[in-house]
């Protein structure tokens, strides 16, 4: 008997927020889930990358997570920064492009 492989959820879940910070030792990330989870690491650019480039990096690797293992697209926008190393996001569901209900027409 041939016993078929389970597809393994990931352990962390869909995220729901960004910490981006600027280190002496490079930019570092955390993001939170929806769940209630958290993942930290290290964002995969250069030391010397500008503010925004590293913005932009970031979303970049959560919206492909988010689609590469939950098969879902979201929106990541940026907050104002509070501190001048320290920039933060807030993670969405991406609504879909669905034309309108004929019902929601008043």
């Amino acid at each position: 008997m041939v016993r078929r492989k389970k597809e393994k959820r990931p352990d962390w879940g869909i995220p729901k927020g960004i910490v981006l910070l600027a280190t002496p030792e490079g930019w570092r990330t955390s993001i939170l889930t929806m769940e209630g989870g958290m993942l930290c690491g290290r964002l995969d650019v250069p030391i010397n990358t500008e503010p925004r480039d590293a913005r932009v990096a970031a979303a970049v690797m959560v919206t492909e997570l988010a689609r590469d293992f939950h098969d879902t697209d979201v929106k990541v926008s940026w907050e104002p920064p509070q501190e001048p190393w320290s920039w933060s996001a807030e993670v969405t569901l991406a609504a879909e492009d669905k034309p309108p209900s004929p019902d929601a027409e008043g």
